[in-house]
């Protein structure tokens, strides 16, 4: 959250009346009923947190009391959740902004909301120690995990926090913009997505994209509107027959088209190198059904039969959600047919129970469920997913961000099925190796595993799986973890439990070179204490010395090469002092650079930068600074593919930057070119390169086949204006269908 502004306690009559309006959407926005005792107690948490923030205005100049009250509404109305998380989301900032504590929370309100809220407070007077593998955001996202383990609710009233500040993002400056929305859809999107909030998910990566890329968003944005109508026409057109045979059928039903989300059809032209006008399934069209949950299975493919009665069906793109629902609870049966005109159109059919839980997730689980919030019988899948991360938090010492990439890499994974001997069904991100499944299984049998039988062939370690593939996984006594495997492991399990596994083996490695230190130490006639050590280790430039030990220990430092270092003490001091530089010294050391092309910082000084080489920003580019710890200051496009994770994880060593244009210097791009193969294309782009716009060129490949050809071409341009009017020209050679930027690494 950003700091409050102070501003004059809330006395306006216009905002009493809209004060007390909101309070009574709220309470009617609740899909759970609410007895006495709950309308009881959140008029109490309402009133504790209208106090709290009386004095407070949000960066829109509007009472801050609006925005947990937003929260909740989201909290009720959008995710389906009851009292117990309205009073939470109620009381969400009141501890980490005022003087109230959790033991006050717990006085008036039960351990349970103390519980939740301690999840949702951030971690505060924390320093940053060393920039290079510590992330505060990381920090404060482990700590909701720990908390989300024991109660999921508090990411999900986390969500409802972000959701509502990215819905109110207008009002921060365009810097703190773009580092919330990326960090928003580094994390919260995926773990929406996970959580089966379908709804809340594209809403944030839509929202996360318009700060992003704002002109990105605005394109598609407007060519959507634009061929709206045309759009209904056809949908029109393709619902009408099949309507009309479903109710002849017997069945009560809704049936829409809806447009995907402009970021679902972004990823799919950036994917797929594909502009606007050639991604075709723009829009899927949803049949729900009104049937007893008994009959869901047979009706929904009642339903698949009447549409393919009418429509051809791509038997590659039928997807059975229904037998084997994903890990977030989606259920659902999607197909993709021939619809009229020769148009494919995505076709989903699921129930209304189905559909509810499509939209709000596990908190509809828990309905259907229970029948209440705090029902003891939740979901299996969820209970499952919270065991993970139970094990995955065992390891209290793993570095935040190294934590931060093994959780998020398993977010957003495709789902593959697979079977034990036994013919149990196990669920696994795709990609995952027989290794993976063996952690799965259990962690010792991970740790013991020498190979695999895949479908009765014997295979190694690293073989991928398939869904409907059987496993028997094979092992030893003697087996222990390899740092190899990190390398073809996918899921956070195995990786955590082979990261702990390496620590302890190595721990007990370090054991014996910390008796060889000792011993060496007695021999130069040194005592062996903290300080000596100390000295050693920062002779050798090593981070701890535990690294010393396991060192000595392998033979990688003979003992030897220990020798008295007291009489280097000044020189190591000083060594120390310039590797300990402060990120405020970094920026005052690289602020004396001259330069004539970039502008940096808050105030936009002229400092020395490098470019990246992930991403070869040029002048035209939206761009950032990112203070590295060796090498300054380096500049990024802000659509870099590392860009949303630096925003997210280290957004306090991000700095403004903003080309200017008083020099005229060459900059390395790359374009690809892919169209229809014809004699003497290359020869017709290479002239328009070098001959119309005096070009230089440093790289270029092409390949042909049957028929179709794509060609990579590095090249020299000055800036952004420079490389569109040489992409528009190449655009109108006969042949080309596509040019696009790359990045070139």
């Amino acid at each position: 959250m950003a700091k409050l502004t102070p501003a004059p306690v809330i006395d306006t009559e216009e905002e009493k009346k809209e004060l007390l309006r909101r309070y009574r959407a709220l309470l009617k926005s609740c899909r759970r009923k609410l007895d006495k005792n709950d309308k009881l107690q959140i008029r109490k948490a309402f009133d504790v947190a209208m106090e709290a923030h009386q004095d407070a205005r949000r960066k829109s100049g509007e009472p801050y009391i609006y925005h947990p009250i937003a929260v909740a509404q989201i909290c009720a109305e959008e995710i389906g959740l009851g009292a117990t998380s309205v009073i939470c989301a109620l009381l969400h900032d009141v501890v980490e902004d005022t003087d109230m504590t959790l033991a006050d929370m717990k006085g008036m309100f039960g351990e349970k909301v103390s519980q939740i809220i301690d999840g949702l407070t951030k971690i505060k007077g924390m320093e940053v120690i060393d920039p290079t593998n510590f992330s505060i955001q990381a920090e404060n996202f482990r700590k909701m995990l720990l908390t989300m383990s024991d109660d999921v609710r508090v990411i999900l009233i986390k969500l409802a926090d972000r959701l509502h500040n990215m819905r109110t993002l207008g009002s921060m400056t365009e810097h703190q913009q773009r580092k919330i929305a990326s960090e928003t859809l580094y994390l919260y999107a995926p773990l929406a997505h996970r959580l089966g909030l379908n709804a809340v998910k594209n809403e944030l990566e839509d929202l996360g994209l318009k700060y992003t890329e704002p002109e990105v968003y605005n394109n598609i944005e407007t060519k959507l509107k634009e061929s709206e109508p045309e759009r209904k026409k056809y949908i029109t057109k393709f619902i009408e027959p099949i309507l009309e045979a479903l109710i002849d059928s017997g069945f009560k039903l809704r049936i829409f088209g809806r447009p995907k989300s402009i970021f679902s059809i972004y990823n799919k032209m950036r994917t797929k190198s594909l502009p606007y006008e050639e991604i075709f399934d723009i829009f899927a069209i949803r049949i729900i059904i009104d049937t007893k949950e008994e009959k869901e299975k047979s009706d929904c493919w009642r339903v698949y039969s009447v549409v393919t009665d009418f429509y051809y069906p791509n038997p590659e793109r039928l997807r059975d959600w229904i037998s084997t629902p994903k890990a977030n609870g989606y259920e659902a049966l999607h197909t993709t047919v021939m619809g009229p005109d020769g148009k494919w159109v995505e076709v989903q059919i699921r129930s209304e129970r189905m559909d509810e839980i499509a939209e709000l997730g596990f908190a509809a689980h828990w309905r259907y469920k229970t029948g209440k919030e705090d029902g003891a019988e939740k979901e299996n899948q969820l209970d499952d997913w919270l065991k993970r991360i139970r094990h995955m938090l065992e390891s209290a010492d793993e570095n935040a961000l190294d934590f931060l990439d093994d959780f998020k890499l398993n977010l957003f994974a495709e789902e593959i099925f697979v079977f034990t001997p036994k013919g149990e069904m196990r669920s696994l991100p795709s990609s995952a190796t027989a290794l993976d499944f063996a952690f799965e299984i259990h962690s010792k049998v991970g740790e013991q595993c020498i190979g695999a039988k895949v479908n009765h062939k014997l295979v190694p370690l690293s073989h991928p799986l398939n869904s409907g593939d059987q496993v028997e996984i094979l092992t030893s006594a003697k087996q222990t973890p390899k740092q190899e495997w990190l390398t073809f492991v996918v899921t956070a399990k195995a990786k955590s439990k082979i990261k702990t596994a390496l620590k302890e083996e190595k721990r007990k490695i370090s054991e014996k070179g910390k008796e060889l230190l000792e011993k060496r130490l007695k021999t130069l006639k040194l005592p062996f204490n903290t300080d000596s050590v100390s000295r050693v280790v920062a002779a050798f430039k090593l981070p701890n010395p535990h690294e010393l030990h396991y060192r000595l220990a392998i033979g990688n430092i003979k003992p030897s090469e220990i020798k008295d270092f007291r009489k280097e003490k000044n020189k190591i001091a000083a060594e120390q002092k310039k590797e300990n530089v402060s990120l405020e010294e970094m920026v005052s050391n690289v602020r004396g650079g001259k330069s004539d092309l970039l502008v940096i910082g808050d105030n936009l000084d002229k400092i020395e930068y490098k470019l990246a080489p992930c991403c070869h920003p040029i002048p035209g580019d939206d761009v950032f600074g990112f203070i590295t710890i060796n090498e300054g200051i380096k500049i990024h496009r802000v659509n870099c593919p590392n860009a949303t994770k630096l925003l997210a994880n280290y957004a306090y060593r991000v700095v403004k930057a903003k080309w200017t244009n008083q020099e005229l210097i060459s900059f390395l791009a790359g374009i690809r070119v892919t169209g229809i193969d014809q004699l003497g294309m290359v020869n017709n782009i290479t002239k328009i390169i070098s001959d119309e716009h005096n070009i230089n060129m440093r790289a270029l490949s092409f390949d042909s086949n049957d028929g179709v050809f794509e060609g990579k071409i590095m090249l020299f341009v000055h800036d952004t204006k420079h490389l569109t009017e040489l992409m528009s020209k190449l655009k109108k050679v006969d042949g080309v269908q596509n040019v696009s930027r790359f990045d070139t690494n």
